[in-house]
């Protein structure tokens, strides 16, 4: 009875601190505050480094290294063989001389192959312009196969003796733009060589457009290398422009989108003479100019950059 009456008091005494213990709210945790010059140099660090502005791009060297000429004729009784040797024309009638400016710092192998298509072998020479866009562009220097097979006033392989050209894997040789008429453009994704023809292990692309203006070509941007400009003789460029060329009538078109679409091959070669000129105009003459000692400047009239 005694130990009883001792230890009740003990009981109580511990049930009022557990009481008391429960009652008392715990404390908060320990909060860490900063000055507000904290707040303002964070925020000031950050909007400073959303703001910085991109490295700038390269700047094209657009240094004019060479250049070349190039005769543009009509033949009014379009190309006629004679005999076992193919005459392009008895009697053309010339539409003037383009003087073009190579930028050899740019794209130094496509402007090698270039001056060698016009002035060693003149290849060129004789070549149809076989498509023109109206208000675009119009290009020449297309491949055929074997002088047997081909069109007269095309291209024939091989041309195994030009270098292979690795210009189309350095990104700078694609930075400027088509961006008005005169600019020489090395045909890469407006090329129509023939498909067998690209099949050779020694194929060599040398189909250039130039464009007629009077507005750009954002559609040929960074698809096709700039490697030039026409320094004298837009008028020719505006001439050839103006040649009447075949477009097939709306009905046409559409019957080619839906056998197109079917997977008839048909539609690719009907599509391959639509824009083709209704009159003939070929590359009568070409060959290299010799810059003058103090002629290797940018020209007046520079390329749009991007």
């Amino acid at each position: 009875m005694n130990h009883v009456l001792q230890s009740s008091p003990v009981r109580a005494s511990n049930s009022l601190m557990t009481m008391m213990m429960a009652a008392t709210p715990s404390s908060p945790p320990p909060s860490i505050s900063f000055p507000r010059r904290t707040f303002l140099f964070f925020s000031s660090t950050t909007s400073t480094a959303l703001s910085l502005p991109s490295p700038p791009a390269p700047t094209p060297d657009t240094t004019i290294t060479d250049s070349i000429f190039m005769d543009f004729s009509l033949c009014p009784t379009f190309f006629r063989p004679e005999g076992t040797d193919p005459t392009l024309c008895s009697s053309p009638v010339p539409l003037g001389r383009l003087i073009i400016g190579l930028y050899g710092h740019l794209a130094p192998i496509t402007v090698s192959n270039f001056k060698a298509m016009c002035s060693s072998r003149s290849l060129y020479r004789n070549t149809l312009v076989h498509k023109i866009f109206p208000g675009q562009f119009f290009l020449a220097g297309r491949q055929g196969l074997s002088r047997r097979d081909s069109k007269l006033g095309e291209l024939h392989p091989p041309l195994d003796f030009l270098p292979p050209n690795t210009d189309t894997l350095r990104p700078n040789a694609f930075l400027l733009k088509h961006s008005r008429g005169g600019v020489v453009s090395l045909c890469l994704s407006e090329n129509d060589d023939d498909p067998d023809v690209k099949l050779d292990p020694h194929y060599r692309n040398v189909e250039f457009l130039i464009t007629t203006g009077p507005g750009p070509c954002p559609q040929l941007d960074n698809k096709n290398i700039v490697f030039g400009t026409v320094l004298q003789g837009l008028d020719v460029v505006a001439a050839i422009a103006s040649i009447p060329t075949y477009k097939p009538s709306e009905r046409i078109q559409k019957y080619n989108e839906l056998a197109a679409f079917i997977g008839d091959k048909r539609a690719d070669t009907a599509r391959a003479i639509w824009n083709r000129p209704l009159k003939t105009v070929y590359i009568s003459d070409c060959g290299e100019l010799k810059l003058k000692p103090n002629a290797t400047t940018k020209p007046s009239l520079s390329p749009t950059l991007p």
